[in-house]
């Protein structure tokens, strides 16, 4: 019996990797770009959740498949093949752009706990900012942190689907949302989704997360990356469609995700509120958590320290982020402008050349195999690349010249 149940339990094993990522690309600022497509324009862009998600998906596959198919990290496989520039370049560059982000989640925390109490958000960022590196003094932090994401994403899941009742939106809206339109005025706001949910350095962290699942298993699993994949649209789409079916309607101006919040409470009473604000809980600790571990993991591999969870430097860099963050959102109250441009800037000219790099590692026969890109994966690729920069351009065009 429990050899029957052996490959069932390493399948479901095998899912919690996609489920981490989920977790760390839905995070505050994801759900709150969500919000507003729902809110301004309806049900009339659910179609690019699909169209992110299926690039989302060529590039995170790309990144199990990588991570299972060497015993070397992919910022090894990168310096190997391109030098120790650009894997130094690379990690140095994520951590940048992850401590500038953390402020955003670590706000995001506060905040939802400090809206249901009552309390000062800064009193809530310092107490998950000091649990968050309380939990790096595990012995086993992969273990724990897989424990506590899938936590989280259940968390939000519940919420998020239970507003969703509550919203009782248009299902014949929600099918004609699937057809491809683009409202006039939502070009910037369908490039800052698209940009965010097709997250490179999410996909290229995976392979990261496939390696530490690999070292407690024993073994490499099949991947099931795709698991992970489909929640962050789950997500996304019911989000958009609560912000259709509640704040348009009212005409309510989306400036953070907490809008919604205090769209449910004079509907449907202060538990809605509460549902809702648990759910943004959820993403904004998962992120907490997930980016610094990713910035913290990325950083030492790029300077040569490897990425080994259990290691004590490894463990300083992610805790380096999460007190970063916890400064800046205590500080500023907010994720400064100099730090969103900054950020942004770094990712402009960082995230294409990410996908190029692992585009050309998955495509490496000697390194990947038989688990190299299949014909249709690199034609599919190849047109996420030429997306990404097209992204790429559009936000230095914004950021730089508008």
């Amino acid at each position: 019996m429990k050899e029957q149940s052996k490959p069932i339990t390493n399948f479901f094993k095998s899912l919690i990797p996609g489920i981490i990522l989920a977790a760390v690309v839905f995070g505050p600022s994801k759900m709150t770009i969500t919000t507003k497509l729902g809110a301004e324009y309806g049900y009339a862009l659910e179609w690019i959740v699909l169209v992110a998600v299926f690039f989302m998906a060529i590039f995170t596959g790309m990144g199990s498949r990588i991570g299972s198919s060497s015993t070397k990290s992919l910022l090894s496989l990168i310096k190997e093949k391109f030098g120790k520039f650009f894997s130094v370049t690379i990690g140095v560059g994520i951590f940048l752009v992850a401590a500038s982000f953390q402020a955003g989640n670590s706000i995001g925390v506060g905040i939802s706990i400090a809206e249901s109490t009552g309390t000062s958000p800064k009193l809530w960022v310092i107490v998950f900012t000091l649990l968050g590196i309380l939990l790096l003094s595990f012995r086993s932090f992969y273990k724990t942190l897989e424990k506590l994401m899938l936590i989280l994403v259940g968390l939000m899941l519940l919420s998020f689907v239970a507003t969703f009742f509550l919203a009782r939106p248009d299902f014949n809206q929600i099918i004609g949302g699937f057809k491809p339109s683009l409202p006039v005025g939502s070009t910037g706001l369908v490039i800052a989704f698209m940009a965010s949910c097709f997250s490179i350095v999410g996909a290229f962290y995976q392979s990261y997360l496939v390696r530490e699942r690999a070292k407690i298993n024993g073994s490499n699993s099949k991947d099931n990356s795709l698991t992970g994949v489909m929640l962050l649209g789950v997500m996304s789409l019911v989000v958009m469609i609560c912000g259709a079916a509640i704040l348009k309607p009212k005409g309510i101006e989306v400036k953070s995700a907490l809008d919604m919040a205090g769209a449910l409470e004079p509907l449907f009473g202060s538990y809605a509120s509460v549902m809702f604000l648990t759910g943004l809980f959820g993403a904004s600790f998962s992120s907490v958590v997930g980016n610094a571990t990713l910035g913290g993991t990325l950083l030492g591999d790029g300077l040569g320290y490897g990425s080994d969870l259990s290691s004590k430097t490894i463990r300083i860099f992610i805790a380096l982020v999460m007190v970063i963050g916890a400064i800046v959102a205590i500080v500023f109250g907010k994720l400064p402008l100099e730090l969103i441009v900054m950020a942004q800037s770094v990712t402009i000219f960082l995230v294409p050349f990410i996908g190029f790099a692992m585009y050309a590692i998955a495509n490496d026969e000697k390194i990947m195999g038989n688990k190299k890109n299949s014909p249709f994966v690199k034609i599919s690729g190849g047109i996420g690349l030429i997306l990404v920069v097209f992204l790429a351009i559009s936000n230095a065009y914004d950021i730089f010249i508008k």
